[in-house]
């Protein structure tokens, strides 16, 4: 508890925000100012008045929130905090991707590099996938990437036959598809629900499909009372919150030393390394000026799109 009083007091002092996704540890969850997925992330990083943003998330999450606020101070906890997505999608290899595709429109996964990002039209996440793709008319021609399971599943519902990157996710790629269906058998009445970075097969057996944000907002409205929940477990935390009443069951993968699937970079994420680099403003995220205009572009584009597709 004087961890966390120690960190607000150090955010309020600082003129700081403390952003964080609902993949990391619940006792980070619960001191955070905003709490969302990527969508909502970039949306509060763009609109904040603070001085210097903590981002409890990941790399690719810390450098959109400083391309989108270049002047303020953008701290990540651990520098460590990767992502195996945009590590599947290095900048050279998908410049020449690009080139060996032209007249394409290269739609890009928030999930990425900055570098990435500057190589590309406009910026999706799961959340806002849908309208982004379906924004452009039906016959252009569109790269989409890095993630091959987010773009499949995005095709199949568009009728769109975007080529795309062949790169994934660990934590969604791994979900065991034998053992959620015993837990199924186990659990007849549940439902099951799934993010669109899983697998074709996991997908297909799932009731609801939506980004993680949609996934909790479905779990709160639906009547069902028993879930099975085929993402990162972190946001589990927020679903027992809302709906105390009912039971969540995290999907297994397919390590057999554990029933959940847990991203290994988020869990980085911790109260003393908050509190460290808030206390010594270290592990600043940068930024290089040039692929931050370039990338600039691409996310205040997407931005634009989910602030019209909201209101439509």
């Amino acid at each position: 508890m004087e961890i966390k009083k120690e960190i607000r007091e150090l955010l309020r002092n600082k003129n700081a925000i403390l952003l964080a996704h609902y993949y990391v540890d619940a006792e980070v969850q619960d001191i955070a100012d905003f709490l969302g997925d990527s969508l909502a992330l970039s949306q509060a990083a763009a609109e904040t008045n603070a001085d210097i943003i903590v981002f409890a998330g990941v790399h690719f999450m810390a450098e959109t929130a400083k391309i989108l606020c270049p002047n303020k101070k953008v701290l990540l906890p651990d520098l460590d905090a990767g992502c195996s997505l945009a590590d599947s999608c290095q900048d050279g290899d998908f410049e020449n991707f690009v080139k060996e595709n032209p007249e394409h429109v290269v739609i890009s996964y928030v999930n990425t590099t900055a570098r990435v990002k500057a190589l590309s039209d406009v910026i999706c996440t799961s959340s806002n996938a849908k309208d982004i793709v379906e924004s452009f008319p039906e016959n252009q021609k569109i790269i989409f990437g890095p993630d091959r399971n987010l773009g499949d599943y995005i095709n199949k519902i568009t009728g769109r036959s975007m080529k795309l990157w062949n790169g994934a996710c660990h934590v969604h790629q791994e979900f065991s598809l034998e053992k959620i269906l015993k837990l199924k058998n186990e659990n007849l009445t549940a439902k099951i629900l799934a993010h669109p970075e899983c697998s074709k097969p996991i997908l297909t057996i799932s009731d609801f499909i939506g980004s993680t944000s949609a996934l909790l907002e479905f779990s709160v409205k639906d009547d069902s009372q028993i879930f099975i929940v085929a993402t990162e477990s972190g946001i589990l935390h927020q679903m027992k919150k809302e709906s105390p009443l009912k039971l969540f069951i995290p999907a297994p993968g397919e390590n057999d030393s554990c029933d959940c699937n847990d991203c290994k970079y988020m869990k980085l994420n911790s109260l003393k390394k908050i509190y460290n680099c808030l206390l010594h403003e270290s592990n600043q995220i940068f930024v290089e000026t040039e692929i931050a205009k370039k990338a600039l572009m691409p996310i205040q584009r997407m931005l634009e799109i989910s602030k019209f597709t909201k209101n439509d």
